[in-house]
């Protein structure tokens, strides 16, 4: 095939995904549409996600756009550049087994990059682990796996990873007597790819339960390997959502749950199959005339509509619907569009407003690097959120049957609402101790928004561990 006949080639791609392109921001963390609404081995080895391999063998899809697009994706084993790169933009210098003690300023704080292995299949969960406050020398972070007397455990969000905590590691790792870890989840990050096979056939309730264990249990089988009894877990958005369940299931290792900006709490509304499938948009209902203010109607009111629909808008929410429970991600959209990837994650990035340019290039950097891998369990967003961003099993029902400490923090202009956080502490009702946080001058990520005080607040929730 020629050049001439490739590139056309890719333009019809692009113009037949036109509408997916359009749609990327309804499939990330940024939703408009999610805004409106607010044992060991023998263990390991029968965990319920029925992992096979992880060699990273493509699917037809990933392989004809290998074609479509012949670059060659860096390997999340080795390829560790632009996450050491961003990491030392919050003052972390990550060290290894080849890192000589010459080679360290004295005065950085240290962490291991580690692979921990999760089962008998080769798969793995990328780690990143500060121990001893991040002091000492290469030795000292290059310390066998133990059990320390306490761990903080951070979980990223959607099209994230451990780098996005660059802004928090530093804070966070001079509190003593504790070590910080962070997790990218099976699938995404730089940990390892194992092909997610969803169950879309088997129900709303067992679709998500299914897509919930993928994650729950691989993080169990992490916390095994690293011989954590208890932890306090912290998970942001889709993380915030994923560890709620793991409190649920494995309440005894949780000692306190902290829930950032977490996805999935509120019940969906009445009216969403109006709002995500036939096109209708609710109207704003006007509060108070004279001072300008509007409301989107709640969920117990009965939903005024606009007129029909274009045809234009018909196509963009189904196109949108089809991709959504089809289990498209934006990953794939990324990778669809080759060379221009680079710029739609950009892009997505550059919303980070209160960063420098530097630190959002590195950002950029990481997260593309990501959304070049296999694809994985980034394509399961569809089997635990119903179009629109609303979860098949909210939160609501669920978090208030917790039994540990539990703290909710939003940004002070989150699209995320801090209604359902509200509505879960006021139905726990002082069983156990619960805190909601607001972080001024954020948005949805405002642990990079405003890490000096999100550091703060979570330092404080560290220190009062062991309330109940």
């Amino acid at each position: 095939m020629s050049l001439s006949q490739r590139t056309l080639l890719h333009l019809i791609a692009i113009s037949l995904l036109l509408p997916a392109l359009l749609l990327a921001p309804m499939l990330t963390e940024s939703s408009p549409l999610l805004a409106t609404e607010q044992q060991q081995k023998q263990q390991q080895d029968q965990l319920p996600w029925l992992l096979h391999s992880n060699s990273g063998e493509s699917s037809t899809t990933t392989r004809a756009l290998s074609w479509l697009w012949p670059w060659s994706a860096a390997d999340s084993r080795t390829d560790d550049a632009n996450e050491r790169a961003l990491l030392a933009q919050g003052g972390i210098t990550v060290v290894g087994p080849s890192t000589e003690e010459s080679d360290i300023d004295s005065e950085a704080v240290l962490a291991e990059a580690l692979d921990v292995d999760i089962d008998s299949h080769g798969n793995y969960i990328h780690t990143i682990a500060i121990r001893n406050n991040g002091r000492g020398n290469a030795t000292a972070a290059k310390s066998e796996v133990r059990a320390p007397r306490r761990s903080l455990v951070l979980t990223h969000g959607y099209f994230a990873g451990v780098g996005f905590f660059f802004r928090n590691y530093h804070g966070l790792s001079q509190v003593d007597g504790w070590d910080i870890y962070a997790i990218d989840w099976l699938g995404m990050g730089r940990s390892s790819r194992p092909t997610y096979k969803g169950v879309r056939d088997e129900g709303d309730d067992r679709r998500a339960e299914h897509a919930e264990d993928f994650f729950v249990e691989s993080l169990e089988a992490w916390r095994q390997r690293m011989g954590i009894d208890k932890m306090v877990l912290c998970g942001h958005s889709f993380g915030g959502y994923m560890v709620g369940v793991y409190a649920l299931k494995y309440p005894q290792h949780v000692e306190k749950l902290v829930l950032l900006s977490p996805i999935g709490v509120p019940e969906a509304p009445r009216d969403l199959e109006n709002m995500i499938w036939k096109g209708y948009e609710p109207v704003h209902r006007k509060l108070h005339p004279k001072e300008g203010e509007y409301r989107m109607a709640s969920n117990n009111e009965a939903p005024v509509y606009d007129g029909k629909p274009s045809w234009q808008r018909l196509l963009l929410f189904r196109t949108s619907v089809y991709m959504w429970d089809n289990n498209y991600s934006p990953q794939w959209v990324v990778r669809l569009c080759g060379p221009l990837g680079r710029r739609l994650v950009s892009w997505y990035i550059g919303r980070f407003s209160l960063l420098t340019d530097e630190q959002r290039r590195g950002m950029a950097a990481y997260a593309h690097q990501h959304a070049q891998l296999a694809e994985s369990s980034a394509s399961s967003l569809g089997d635990f959120l119903r179009p629109g961003g609303f979860a098949r099993k909210p939160l609501v029902n669920r978090v208030p049957d917790v039994t540990m400490p539990t703290v909710f923090f939003y940004g002070s202009h989150d699209w995320v609402g801090h209604d359902g956080g509200e509505e879960i502490i006021k139905r726990i009702d002082g069983r156990v101790s619960t805190r909601i946080y607001h972080i001024p001058n954020a948005s949805h990520n405002f642990h990079i928004d405003n890490p000096v005080v999100f550091n703060r607040y979570m330092i404080d929730e560290m220190t009062r561990v062991d309330e109940q």
